[in-house]
């Protein structure tokens, strides 16, 4: 299994969507990179993002990468859709130095990568988020998501 974090703005519908992705075992909603080691005040510096475990047999790096851009809008920093602040930022992280490369190899081939705001770092920390954020949408399908309904539920 591989482990990566997926960092695209409000994590309720990133975590939605990417649970539906073949080759995905395993979604958690939860912060990376921050400052210090709770969540405790303010979010000091962490990006909300979806700790995904992934099956590498079935999907690749550069396959999340695909679907992870269909969902965000790879130009903006540190705001998807109405969700603005450096907590809503794009970024991939992980702490195997593969999955960064082939993430930054993905964003190397396109046309725009010197236009693309995407972090792609090593996991400096990660908080899982409270249980009331876990699968959100399922439970509360009407809340705001940044992502269309139509794209949420296109692998389903």
């Amino acid at each position: 299994m591989g482990t990566v974090y997926f960092a695209g703005g409000c994590l309720w519908g990133v975590q939605a969507f990417i649970k539906t992705l073949p080759g995905v075992k395993f979604t958690e909603a939860g912060r990376a990179n921050g400052t210090n080691n709770t969540l405790k005040g303010d979010y000091d510096g962490y990006a909300e993002c979806v700790k995904t475990e992934f099956d590498p047999r079935v999907v690749t790096i550069e396959q999340l990468m695909e679907y992870f851009f269909e969902i965000i809008d790879p130009y903006s920093l540190n705001r998807q859709g109405q969700d603005v602040g450096e907590k809503y930022r794009t970024g991939v992280y992980s702490e195997d130095a593969k999955h960064l490369e082939e993430a930054k190899t993905f964003i190397n081939k396109r046309n725009d990568s010197d236009r693309i705001v995407v972090e792609v770092l090593p996991l400096t920390n990660y908080v899982r988020s409270a249980e009331e954020h876990q699968d959100r949408l399922a439970r509360c399908p009407n809340d705001y998501c940044h992502i269309p309904k139509e794209i949420l539920n296109k692998y389903k």
